[in-house]
């Protein structure tokens, strides 16, 4: 009976030791404070061309191809115009517009959409879905070259994690 308790009470504070550990996440930060610098402050720049673009969606769907992930692939320029857009071969229709929102997303708030997913789902930070033109989902990545943005990729038609692979591949073209 005794070692019965005793294994109780250990398991019981395995299970509540387990249980704050995982409450434990990152603190929120405050939405009161003031920063001292801008955050996502990088300046725009020229645009990218169109046969960059071209080269980057190149890329990304070489390696969408290797994972055998159809993706709908959008790259805009900086001020956040469709540039070069193609969908592969059984790419699901619902992802084209939402590829292109990514990559407007990244390219006019100057910051990968994962901020936004991250705001969202380790936050809580509700607000961010009622900004206009902002997609809280990873998968659009700015294009920064020489310290300022010529665009961004915005990939869709997979998972978050998977369409944010993706884009990486290709935004690796430009973000070295």
């Amino acid at each position: 009976m005794r070692r019965r308790i005793v294994t109780s009470l250990l398991v019981g504070a395995a299970v509540l030791a387990g249980s704050e550990l995982h409450a434990q996440q990152a603190a929120a930060p405050s939405l009161d404070a003031i920063p001292e610098k801008m955050p996502f402050a990088t300046p725009y720049g020229a645009p990218i061309t169109a046969e960059r673009a071209g080269a980057l969606i190149q890329e990304a769907v070489a390696e969408a191809t290797k994972k055998g992930w159809p993706m709908n692939i959008a790259v805009v320029d900086s001020g956040a115009n469709l540039v070069a857009f193609l969908r592969m071969d059984g790419a699901q229709l619902a992802s084209i517009p939402i590829a292109e929102h990514k990559a407007r997303t990244a390219a006019k708030f100057r910051r990968p959409t994962r901020a936004f997913e991250d705001a969202v789902q380790k936050f809580d930070f509700k607000y961010i879905l009622s900004l206009d033109d902002a997609i809280a989902s990873r998968g659009g990545i700015p294009l920064i070259e020489g310290g300022k943005i010529i665009g961004a990729i915005g990939c869709s038609g997979g998972t978050g994690s998977q369409d944010e692979a993706i884009c990486t591949v290709g935004a690796a073209v430009v973000n070295k």
